[in-house]
């Protein structure tokens, strides 16, 4: 069989398949075998406990999901007691996802943080009132949280970019400068949706987060992007809902892949996305992941 392992910047991997933060928590690991997998991220953590966005906080929309959470989580100290000794008995790699309203917190926050495989830094969600997506869409912001980050442990740092950025290619050679080990490409686009009947937007904030396959040729070319400007490994994310979805992403020249908000309607996505990409390489006579990334054609046809 092929061999699905993937090693960059410290981060070992025994398949480039991760599960994403902030769409599943510990009762889903009761639906599939977190021993097949790469690796997860857990869902965003802050210093202290945040209660999140008031509901209704998700909707469906065509062609995937659209949520307003607000990172709601119980802070570090509940992560570090509570949580992570359920996730390294998992059998997987973990990492944790980390936010902050201001680069000391995400100093300070970085600092409480060790046993675990690794960083992702979440400079990019659109659904909180400080922080989140303004922070990634500065490019010297990004660098200075980055920096912030990377000085207080000596864990792999992952940064979530946001694909509002104005020039999302600036942020990226940003963070890599600042000495981030790697980057997701890239987190929700923002959207709006109106409840009829009222005449008003169904989430208190306004907008969301829009999530699924509707996203996947915007965040594809994300990560085309990102990964023809930096030397640093890209982690795909957005809309990768099967095996053919992730071969795109491999295919322009991604290291990994996370699997989110497919898992709603299937949520053993992950496990079939690992198998059936062992069998494409199987039959396409691929050795290893190195072989298949970065194989896009780009001559017009």
């Amino acid at each position: 069989m092929a061999d699905l392992s993937v090693s960059f910047t410290g981060i070992e991997l025994k398949n480039p398949v991760m599960l994403a933060s902030g769409v599943w928590d510990l009762p889903y690991t009761e639906l599939i075998d977190f021993e097949k997998l790469g690796g997860i991220v857990y869902k965003s953590i802050s210093l202290s406990s945040r209660e999140g966005n008031p509901p209704p906080r998700l909707t469906e929309i065509p062609c995937g999901v659209i949520n307003s959470i607000g990172l709601a989580n119980k802070g570090i100290e509940n992560f570090n007691k509570e949580i992570l000794p359920q996730l390294k008995d998992l059998g997987t790699e973990v990492f944790v996802s980390i936010f902050g309203e201001s680069i000391e917190e995400f100093a300070e926050l970085t600092s409480r943080i060790t046993d675990v495989s690794g960083i992702e830094v979440n400079i990019s969600c659109p659904n909180v009132k400080e922080g989140g997506l303004l922070f990634g869409a500065d490019p010297d912001i990004a660098y200075n949280v980055t920096k912030a980050v990377c000085s207080n442990t000596d864990l792999p740092v992952i940064v979530k970019l946001t694909p509002e950025a104005v020039d999302i290619v600036k942020v990226a050679l940003s963070v890599k400068e600042a000495g981030a080990s790697a980057i997701t490409a890239s987190n929700t686009f923002q959207g709006l949706v109106i409840d009829i009947e009222t005449h008003k937007p169904i989430f208190r904030r306004i907008t969301g987060g829009v999530s699924g396959p509707a996203i996947r040729p915007l965040s594809l070319y994300k990560a085309y992007q990102i990964t023809r400007a930096v030397d640093i490994p890209v982690i795909g994310s957005g809309g990768i809902t099967d095996w053919m979805d992730a071969l795109e992403y491999f295919f322009v020249g991604v290291s990994a892949i996370e699997v989110g908000s497919a898992i709603f309607n299937n949520p053993l996505a992950p496990i079939e996305i690992i198998d059936n990409i062992n069998r494409y390489m199987d039959e396409n006579e691929y050795k290893n992941i190195l072989e298949m990334k970065g194989e896009v054609n780009e001559e017009r046809c």
